[in-house]
């Protein structure tokens, strides 16, 4: 009997946290399921809003200020209040393009009446696999695709140089009429390179330009394979690409100032470097200086641990860039 008793026993949980999906589930696209929160010790809470994410996207959530510029705003999927069933949970719809590993960020507003509010996060990743077959893979640029001087994709930015790193944008079209993005490795995408002397593959999907001529990307996934003609048309002065460097991963307390520095990274040839700070983990901050080597933040109020991820990358003169590299900062109350 007692045995029972202690078996079923549910430990209730110290601080709000996402209870349905749980981390690591695989949900179908386009299906709607329910969306369930435990709220812990933390009390006051008025509202709970939820936000899909890629897994490598940048944390962009609502923001009060409508004059802010410079950002997306990500799309609120579900407001969760107290009167709803279940509470602050409800209905939510899995995107219908989702594919291959997605964040779900919870943020619950707390009241603290005269003193105005704070916010509280939980996130979980899934995994989300779309129920339809693929029948083609396409290519969002042009055919063939000519980088360099002789007429670079806009796709891409600057392209004038040997080290540039790029992400194909590349999109499968599925039997359901949805199209989605699969250029990562994590959607089930593998790349090879007919010329590795021209473009060579890196780890995550990345290409980098290693010299003039031409060579055909190949990708594959799911079965489905489509090839695409690039010619490369850079300065071939020699350049190694830069390696960036975003420190050691930290803990700090709440209400402290986070500085992120990028001292470390550096480049081959000496010349300087362009940086390029951002958030793809936790709710979002205000993170100041984005482009400075050395960028900052306001660690938040939270009431268990949390840990926020941020990225960077750094380009050298000449436009190659580095890989990116990514730093923890794990928040105490």
């Amino acid at each position: 009997m007692f045995g029972l008793c202690f078996s079923i026993f549910v430990q209730p949980a110290e601080a709000f946290k996402i209870t349905e999906p749980v981390e690591g589930a695989t949900l179908a696209s386009g299906v709607t399921m329910t969306a369930r929160v435990d709220l812990g010790k933390d009390s006051g809470i008025v509202t709970v809003r939820y936000y899909w994410y890629g897994e490598q996207d940048e944390a962009l959530v609502e923001q009060d200020d409508s004059t802010a510029t410079g950002s997306i705003v990500a799309p609120v999927v579900l407001t969760g209040q107290a009167q709803h069933t279940p509470p602050f949970g409800g209905p939510l719809l899995v995107p219908k393009d989702g594919i291959g590993p997605m964040r779900l960020l919870a943020v619950a507003e707390i009241s603290r009446g005269r003193l105005g509010s704070r916010s509280v996060f939980d996130e979980v990743v899934v995994q989300v696999a779309p129920k339809a077959a693929l029948t083609a893979i396409d290519f969002e640029t042009e055919k063939p695709l000519q980088l360099g001087r002789t007429g670079q994709s806009s796709a891409f930015g600057h392209v004038d140089s040997l080290g540039k790193i790029f992400e194909l944008p590349v999109v499968g079209d599925f039997a359901d009429g949805v199209t989605r993005r699969i250029s990562t490795p994590e959607t089930g995408t593998s790349y090879a390179s007919s010329n590795p002397k021209v473009i060579t593959v890196l780890s995550g999907g990345l290409l980098q330009i290693i010299g003039n001529g031409k060579t055909v990307l190949t990708v594959t996934n799911r079965g489905t394979q489509a090839q695409l003609d690039v010619d490369v048309s850079v300065n071939d002065d020699p350049n190694e690409p830069p390696i960036a460097d975003a420190g050691a991963d930290r803990t700090v307390k709440a209400g402290s100032k986070v500085k992120l520095s990028g001292l470390k990274s550096r480049d081959p040839e000496g010349e300087a470097l362009y940086y390029s700070w951002s958030q793809i983990r936790g709710s979002k901050v205000s993170l100041l200086d984005a482009n400075n080597t050395e960028a900052s933040f306001l660690a938040p109020h939270v009431s268990e641990p949390r840990t926020y991820r941020f990225k960077l990358r750094v380009t050298d003169k000449k436009g190659a860039d580095s890989l990116p590299v990514f730093v923890n900062v794990t928040v105490e109350p």
